[in-house]
């Protein structure tokens, strides 16, 4: 496949508590066939190998998937390393999938992870919101407010 001029190079990875693995094959595939660059780092990342692997690929987005529902706990413990780093600090961290065990949206519990540095928090069904915020970034760059590019 060629990548288009607008592909990102996009890291993406599991929670250190998340031990599935389909959930971040999935996102390769749908990423790679978006055009999009992808490093798979694969399920149990912990935070010191997200930072490592981070400074090693220079990507244009960081994605963290979790299925087990204790993403929220596994995206606090990876963010402030990320926003620490200066030469990550402006890069776009995604979190998305099961952030929580209840099975339903926390408002507060998504406030406080985009307060400690993620872009974005994507519930397991907003695919499609996490594909518009992935084209409007290759495209314009990150859209902060919204799903959708800004003009």
């Amino acid at each position: 496949m060629v990548l288009s001029q607008r592909g990102l190079k996009i890291l993406i990875a599991g929670g250190a508590s998340d031990s599935h693995g389909w959930n971040l094959v999935f996102l390769d595939l749908l990423l790679g066939e978006s055009g999009h660059r992808v490093v798979n780092l694969g399920p149990c990342v912990s935070a010191a190998l997200l930072l490592r692997e981070c400074r090693a690929h220079t990507p244009d987005l960081v994605v963290v998937s979790s299925v087990n529902g204790h993403g929220y706990r596994d995206g606090l413990s990876v963010i402030g390393g990320l926003r620490a780093e200066p030469a990550l600090a402006g890069v776009p961290v995604v979190i998305g999938g099961k952030l929580g065990v209840e099975g339903v949206r926390d408002e507060a519990a998504t406030r406080r992870l985009l307060t400690a540095g993620f872009a974005a928090v994507f519930d397991d069904a907003d695919v499609s919101a996490f594909l518009d915020r992935v084209s409007c970034l290759a495209e314009r760059g990150w859209c902060a407010v919204s799903s959708k590019c800004a003009p």
